[in-house]
Formats: structure tokens, sequence, C-alpha cells
């Protein structure tokens, strides 16, 4: 479990909040989405979660652990993919996802997962090449398979569909299914209202750096599409 609570964060030199007394919590087995517009805060939710930004007040707790008191332990079994991941271009393909195999010790299964991972987004044949070479699409691929790729319990996901043709978006929601199967709890952000609405089992709207609603996406959207209630809140003055 995920469990976020009463957050907040002051950045040094504002009096404003960028969030606000944030609550979410997130089960094993959840795929969890997180929208917002620009500059409401979901980004600086992730990467206090992820342990990038300090926060100002508040907690997380992960797999039973503060992420303060523990955070390389928390770390291990988390992975996060950015919304524009830096990776060590000069690296292959494969050998920055070797690197990142060793850095979280995963064993005998690496090849097989790699070989997994890579023919389902079809870039195995690219592996050889630097990532300089590749294009957004296909650095976009090789930072989700690096995440993948030890099997984490939480996987943090910000705008992970964009740069992503219809065919490889329709790969990565079905190994998040898979993930999500197999336990990991899932944590999105994304623009893209339709996915979310049709692939999340739960969602919160952030607003202002508030959650303005939150839980089983049915009781979100309520009679109408996810859409609608979208913009009914934003529309409200």
């Amino acid at each position: 479990m995920l469990e976020i609570k009463n957050l907040s964060k002051k950045y040094r030199g504002s009096n404003k909040k960028a969030i606000d007394n944030v609550n979410i919590t997130i089960e094993d087995g959840d795929i969890y989405g997180f929208i917002g517009p620009n500059g409401a805060g979901k980004s600086t939710t992730i990467k206090c979660v992820v342990g990038i930004l300090d926060f100002t007040d508040g907690e997380i707790i992960f797999d039973g652990e503060s992420i303060k008191d523990n955070p390389i332990n928390s770390k291990q079994k988390m992975a996060y993919v950015p919304d524009n991941p830096d990776l060590y271009e000069h690296l292959s393909g494969i050998g920055y996802l070797n690197f990142i195999c060793d850095i979280y010790g995963v064993g005998n299964e690496k090849n097989e997962l790699i070989h997994k991972y890579s023919g389902l987004f079809n870039i195995e044949k690219d592996l050889a090449n630097p990532i300089k070479s590749y294009s957004h699409g296909m650095k976009q691929k090789i930072a989700l398979i690096a995440a993948f790729i030890h099997k984490p319990k939480l996987l943090i996901l910000d705008e992970p569909f964009v740069g992503l043709d219809p065919k490889a978006t329709h790969d990565l929601k079905e190994i998040l299914k898979e993930l999500c199967q197999d336990g990991t709890m899932i944590f999105f952000s994304s623009h893209v209202l339709e996915i979310v609405e049709k692939f999340c089992n739960k969602i919160a709207i952030i607003k202002d750096g508030r959650i303005v609603a939150s839980g089983k996406t049915e009781d979100v959207k309520g009679s109408g599409s996810l859409e609608d209630t979208f913009m009914d809140l934003f529309d409200e003055k």
C-alpha cells in the first residue's frame, strides 16, 4: 500500500503551497489515475513520492515504511518514469538495460525479461544501437522497459503515453494490466482523459494543489463521462 497523508509542499521563496494537504491511498493491484491541468501539482506530488523533492508537511508511507526514514529501501521497490526521461544516451539500449538490472540486482531472468519487453515494444533489433540515435518514442520504450524489468511493487508514470504510437500505447496498457494482476500498484498522471476513464479503477483530480475529487472511477465520474466531470470542476468559479 502507498499512503500519501496530508502532504504539502512549499517551494523556497514562495508563500503559496504547490500542493496542499494531499491525501491518496493506493493498494495492491490498483491502476490509479492522477489528473489535473498544467501546474496543478501532479508532478510535484509524484516527485515527493519518489524522493526527488522533500516535502513541507505530511508523510508518505510505502509498504509500511516512511519514505523519509527508509528512502533507499523504498526506492528499491518502486520504479519511476518521468514525462521526459533522462537516459545515458552514450550507452546502447542493451547496455542501459543491463546497467539497470545490475543496480536492482536482477538475476538470471534478466535476459528473458529484456527479450520479453523489447519484443513486445518491437525494439529488440535496435538494442545494440546507441540510445542517442533513438527517436523520442523509442527512448520512452527503453525507459519503460527499465522500469518494468525489476518487477517493482509500485510503478509511477508521469504522462507515459506521450510519444507512443497507437500500437505501443495498446502494448503498454496490456503490460500494465499484467503487472497489475501480479500485484503491482500503478500510479500515473495523464492528460488523456479517455485512457484514464477506461483504464483506471481509481482516480484523483487535483486543482490548485488540492485534491478536489478522488475514489473509484465510476464514483468520480458519476453518470456522465470523466471529461464532463473534469470540465465541470474546472469551470467552477
